[in-house]
């Protein structure tokens, strides 16, 4: 079946002036729209180029441009994992047919993953990374949610830290580091975590830095997220990680995502589904993979001043399944 093919780039304002983690300070969100229309159906996908693994808007594009001809052809899901690097290219890809795919078929894309009904999932809210004075602010305001994530920067850590907790003293903690700790402040930073109560710490040491996790003592659960890509990276992570952050822009889609999440499994990791920093149709095919998570943190639509519509449901922090004028 022949198909038509658009892409288009768009950008969506963050609520509260900007977002903040280790590498710097955003504004808006900028996404990349894949459509693929075929046989009076249409399917479409969302991804976030990020610029840490290389990838801008132009990039993106260009990827999927190149591939082009053998969508408009009738490439299926199986195809682009060959024709396509993973990454945020083929996510958007990837996606779009799985939406295809479920609306030619009237079927959900559960169905087509062999996934019973999707349910309704608890998801992290994020606290950006600030002073510990605005942190604690920020925190007492969340305060109510039941799942806070903490986005850290090294140095001054323990006192972000100290400062959140004291103002969320309910609120389960997970935290993010974005590859900011190193040997200097590690020891300090995990104390604090493990007096704090913290689940849960995301990339502590940068990607390629990171084998000293297999010599450190690990009290509090250490997840790899940029270290990890594909399912191919699992198995040389084990003795560092305990467990992973899967997100659908790094593994180029939910196809290689439920993969990965199965495997994880095997491997006795935690699964963490996350996202970058997206709409609603960025979130949806990951409420897949948060059906078999341990931690969720798609709270994307939450940090926009204006999500896509129709977008996801929130109900506080209960993330409901996406409707098929969404997505799948």
């Amino acid at each position: 079946m022949s198909r038509s093919l658009a892409i288009e780039t768009e950008a969506f304002e963050i609520a509260g002036g900007g977002f903040a983690i280790s590498r710097g300070r955003r504004t808006h969100a900028h996404v990349l729209l894949v459509t693929l229309t075929g046989g009076g159906v249409t399917g479409r996908g969302e991804c976030v180029p990020y610029a840490r693994y290389g990838e801008s808007l132009e990039s993106v594009e260009a990827q999927i441009r190149a591939v082009a001809t053998e969508l408009e052809q009738g490439a299926d899901r199986a195809a682009i994992q060959n024709l396509m690097p993973a990454g945020a290219a083929r996510n958007a890809v990837d996606c779009a047919l799985w939406d295809l795919e479920a609306k030619t078929l009237g079927k959900s894309v559960a169905q087509l993953a062999g996934l019973p009904p999707l349910k309704p999932v608890t998801t992290a809210y994020t606290l950006s990374v600030d002073t510990p004075e605005k942190m604690a602010e920020a925190a007492a305001k969340a305060s109510s949610r039941p799942l806070l994530k903490v986005k850290l920067t090294g140095a001054g850590d323990d006192e972000r830290l100290a400062a959140v907790r004291e103002n969320a003293p309910a609120s389960t903690l997970i935290v993010d580091a974005n590859e900011a700790w190193d040997a200097s402040c590690f020891e300090i930073n995990m104390a604090a975590c493990l007096k704090a109560g913290v689940a849960l710490i995301e990339q502590p040491l940068p990607a390629g830095k990171d084998e000293l996790l297999a010599e450190m003592d690990r009290p509090v659960t250490v997840c790899a997220d940029e270290s990890l890509h594909t399912s191919a990276d699992l198995k040389a992570l084990r003795n560092r990680y305990d467990a992973v952050n899967i997100k659908l822009d790094k593994a180029g889609g939910l196809t290689e995502a439920l993969v990965m999440a199965r495997a994880a499994k095997e491997l006795d990791f935690k699964v963490m589904i996350g996202c970058m920093l997206g709409t609603s149709l960025a979130m949806a095919p990951a409420v897949l993979i948060a059906q078999m998570a341990d931690f969720v943190d798609l709270d994307g639509p939450l940090l926009l001043a204006r999500d896509r519509q129709p977008g996801l449901s929130f109900e506080g922090s209960s993330l409901l399944p996406p409707e098929p004028a969404l997505w799948g």
